[in-house]
Parts: C-alpha cells; structure tokens; sequence
C-alpha cells in the first residue's frame, strides 16, 4: 500500500476529503474553502467529476425565495400565498408524521441563502416571462425566477434549469467552480474502500480514508471525512440512478461503527420511462398537467387519493404499482405472497399522457424529455408514453444531525446518504436538492469551525453475522430481483421473511460494489421487518392501513460489535 505525498496534515494546516461528486460534495468543497482558504480539500469521484446523481435531477429545487430587487414589474414571483411556513407545512405533511420538525425547519428557513450562494458560484435558473411563464425572459431585463409546481406543493416554488436540466446545469456550474480553486485536489475514478480509524470501530475518530484507483490501493489521511455518496438505487431492477449509486456511504459509516437509521423508507419515483435504463421524467410533468392513465386511456389515480395525479410520491407509485400488478394476468406479486422462483413481471399497462400540453409548450418546457423521449421512438406531444416506478430515493441512511456530523467524530455524512430527518418517510419533491444544498453548507461550517462534538443517539444493536453462514454466490441481478419482489413498493411479512433468509445465504466474493450492495439489501430489509405497519414508503401489502394515531417512531441502528459510541 501507499501513501499519498502530503497526506497527513501538518500543524499549520488542515485536510478534509469528501466522498463524493454531487451537489452534496460539492457545495460541502466549495463551502469549507470559501471558509477555511488555508484547509486544503480533497474531493473523490467514484467515476468521472461530471457523473452523480444530481445530473440526472430533472424538475428542479424546491425554495421560497423572495422578490429580489430590480425585478420587472408584473413578473410572476410564484404563488402570492407561499411562505417558508407553507413549505415547512408541506415537507412535515409528505413525511407521513416521521420527518423531524427542527430538521424541516432548517432546510426550508436555509433555502433562500442556498440560491443566493448555488448563483454567486455561476449556476444560472431560468427566468419567467409574465405573459408566457414557460418561456424565457427577453434578454437584457431582469425577471423573476420561473416557477414550478410539483406533487404535494400547495403553491409554484420549483426553480429550474434548462426547463428539465437542474441537475445538470447545477453539476456544470459547480463542477466548474471547483476546478477553478487550486485549494481543492480531484481525484477521479477514485473508490473508497474503508474509513481510516484511529481506534478500533465504534471508538475511533476518522482519520481520513482508504481508496481505490488505477495506481492501486492508496490512503489519504485527513481530520475530516465528509461522505456525500448517493443512494442505492441499484438494489432494485427498475431505477432512475446511475450505475454508480450502490449504497457505499452506508457500508463505509456502518463498517466505521456510526449509527443508521430509517433505512426501510426508499422512495419509488412514480415515472421513469419503460425503456432500458429507466430515464426519469421529471414530476414536473404532471404539474403542468399531464395525467397518468390506464391502457384504457382511463386516468385511474383520483382511485387512490383525492390529489390524483398530484398525490405525494409514494402513493402516486403504489397506485401504478397496484394497477400494474391487478393487470399481471397471473397470481403473482407482493400482494399475492411470495413465490421462492420469483413473480412474473407484468407488462406496464401504464402511460403518462401530456398531449394535452401540446407540441410547442412540451418542446420549450421540457426540451431535454422532449429529445428522450423521441430517442426512444415516441412523440409524447401526439401520444401518452409508458412509464413504470423506478428506485429513486432513500430517505434513511447514516444518522447525523443537522450539522452532518455522524456518531463517528471526524465523519461527516450529507445529502441523500444521510439521514437528517429531514424527510421522514417519504421525501417532499425537489427537497433532495435543497437538502444537499442547505446541509453540505452547513456540514462545510461546522467543519471550518473545529468539527464539534459527535452526537449520541439512541440505537439498537444489531449483529447481522448471527442471521446465517454465507454459503451462496450471488450476481447483482440475483439481489435486484430478490428485492424488487419483496421489499420494493409493496411488502409483506412472508415477503420480508423470504428475502432475509435469501440475503443472509448470499456470500460476497470479490466486488466491493455488490458487497456493499448485499449489506444495505440487508439493513434495509431488517428495518422493514421491523416496522409492523405501513408508513410513507414502507407499504405492508398485508397491512395497508396505518393505525390510529402518531406512527411508530424512527429506529436507529448500529452494527452490534462496534455499538458503544451509538447509546448513551
């Protein structure tokens, strides 16, 4: 093994690394530098610099931002009745009783300076023009920023880029601003593999991490490491995620000893387009009016909720999820029990229809979904195109409070790998970004400020080694089904049963990537076990209907051997 020139910081300076490429890491990078100019940052991508999540963010950024100076007169500022209280009132309301008020207070009070800082570093949002809010304003006046509205918005306050390219205009803006500051080292196609400890795990602070790349295994020492990795959304088969989203964070702070929680949450966006890959398009979509309809032509979801179309997230998926499943044309499914060789998969009988919109406003509000979806052989502005549910978000993930500190001092944790609370369980449209926003400054100050103390949370002890010997090999494809079937959309008790059984059999050989794939499929399904009755995204086929009163609270976990740091 190696080690990188430099890597220990020296008395006079300070290094802190953050893993991973997406809004998160980013503005967690560019944030400490503009506070610490003499920390250097050490920034690692799994893949190249450009390639994370964010990129393939499509609607937009939830903020209430107020009217800024010099703004035309008469230019839409979004819905006159919207406040930071109305997208708090919104955000508490999606997370179906289980999102943290504190949490949801900060993100949504922290959004307007979010904007402010993602425009002084060169992101640029679309403009409005009053007469025709899809289009561009006239050049040379100041407009208002255009807004959107999304499913379970009670008013227009998603800013956009590109019409449907947030994610990747936000990615170049940042991107860009990185490479720019000498301060900040990139390394790419960089793989952490370990979290360097200085004691033994559940003890230990972080001292930096233990990484991949082409030149071999190497370590980077540092006194603070930032995890800002993703999701795993390649647990399951169908998934708006790129190939990169296998659950690392989660695996490296679980190893390290640090506290996970609300990890049986995993939102389902309701529309990826059926084709290979699962393009997402964007639920920005329906907000401008598309329906979803049945093979029929039949739009079906005011059969599931009184918003329709516009119902939060989970219940949105699950409607296509039930439907699809009533159309299999065979007694299979979640809902049926499960089958040890697995379900058949039925054939969407789904669309989302927006020919209504038209040609003209699809191509100008929409011009990225517009050229995908004709790449894929269908004109969306003359007929409904097929879409499935697809993995999208994990609510849960490695517990920190507001500050992104974790259990484990020196670890860090923002964005969709952390789980703040923030979203309870299920997340708000658009808040993903914002989260990544508002919490990677927040984590990159309190960095700059000293670190601060880990917090302590309540957390149960939980020893998966003691559920099996690993006896069986296992592809990737192998684990996605496992999944899908039985702790996707819907669940049941027999399902979950099955499923832990099957994972605690399966043996991870050699590829780093599918072992931290098995041990979130793993903490996932034991958090789902756990939780009786359906919540949020955790839907129990077997018990649809949540009983009277709060729900149960979160759970926490720790990995049983390294437990001492999680507990009081």
């Amino acid at each position: 093994m190696t080690r990188l020139p430099g890597t220990a910081p020296t008395a006079d300076s300070a290094r802190a690394v953050v893993v991973g490429a997406g809004v998160a890491g980013l503005q967690t990078a560019l944030v400490l530098r503009r506070l610490d100019p003499r920390r250097e940052v050490v920034l690692l991508a799994k893949a190249g610099l450009a390639e994370s999540n964010t990129r393939y963010a499509q609607g937009g950024i939830a903020a209430v931002v107020p009217p800024r100076p010099g703004e035309r007169a008469g230019a839409p500022t979004g819905d006159a009745a919207d406040s930071v209280a109305a997208h708090i009132a919104d955000t508490l309301a999606a997370g179906a009783g289980l999102a943290d008020p504190h949490a949801v207070s900060v993100l949504c009070h922290g959004a307007a300076a979010g904007i402010d800082a993602l425009e002084r570093a060169g992101v640029a949002f679309d403009t409005a023009d009053p007469a025709n809010p899809a289009a561009p304003a006239d050049p040379g006046t100041t407009a208002a920023l255009a807004r959107g509205r999304e499913a379970a918005h009670s008013a227009a306050r998603i800013l956009h880029i590109g019409g449907d390219a947030t994610g990747a205009g936000l990615v170049d803006a940042l991107t860009a601003a990185v490479r720019a500051d000498a301060g900040i080292r990139i390394l790419e196609h960089a793989f952490v593999t370990r979290v360097l400890l200085d004691g033994v795990p559940g003890r230990g602070r972080a001292v930096g991490v233990e990484v991949t790349m082409e030149r071999g295994l190497e370590q980077i020492g540092a006194d603070a490491v930032v995890l800002a990795t993703g999701g795993a959304g390649r647990l399951f088969e169908h998934t708006t995620n790129p190939d990169i989203s296998t659950g690392d964070g989660v695996a490296l702070a679980w190893r390290a000893g640090a506290v996970v929680a609300d990890l049986e949450f995993f939102q389902f966006h309701p529309t990826s387009l059926d084709v290979p890959g699962n393009p997402l398009v964007s639920e920005a979509v329906r907000g401008e009016g598309a329906r979803l309809v049945d093979a029929d032509g039949r739009a079906f979801m005011t059969d599931h909720h009184l918003d329709g179309d516009l119902a939060p997230r989970d219940v949105v998926a699950r409607g296509i999820a039930r439907h699809l499943s009533s159309h299999a044309g065979s007694n299979s499914g979640p809902d049926s029990g499960p089958a040890p060789s697995g379900p058949a998969r039925p054939r969407p009988g789904v669309r989302l229809d927006a020919t209504a919109l038209g040609a003209g406003f699809l191509a100008r509000r929409f011009p990225s979904l517009t050229a995908l979806t004709a790449l894929h052989g269908f004109d969306w502005a003359s007929d409904p195109v097929p879409v499935v549910p697809a993995a999208h978000y994990w609510m849960g993930g490695v517990r920190t409070d507001t500050d992104g500190r974790t259990t484990v001092p020196g670890l860090f944790a923002v964005g969709e790998v952390a789980c703040t609370g923030v979203h309870g369980a299920n997340r708000l449209a658009s808040n993903s970004l914002l989260e990544g926003v508002v919490f990677g400054a927040r984590c990159a100050a309190a960095i700059a400020a000293g670190g601060g103390e880990a917090p302590r949370f309540d957390a149960e002890p939980l020893d998966l080694e003691a559920e099996g010997t690993p006896t069986q090999s296992f592809t990737r494809r192998d684990l996605q089904a496992l999944m899908s079937d039985h702790a996707g959309i819907l669940r049941t008790e027999a399902g979950l049963d099955l499923a832990r059984k099957h994972l605690a059999s399966y043996r991870a050989d050699t590829d780093p990537e599918d072992a931290n794939l098995l041990l979130c499929a793993r903490l996932l399904v034991h958090a789902a076990a756990a939780r009786a009755g359906s919540c949020g995204a955790h839907f129990r086929a077997d018990q649809p209907d949540a009983p009277p009163g709060p729900p149960a609270p979160s759970r926490s976990f720790v990995h049983a051997a390294r437990a001492s740091r999680g507990t009081p």
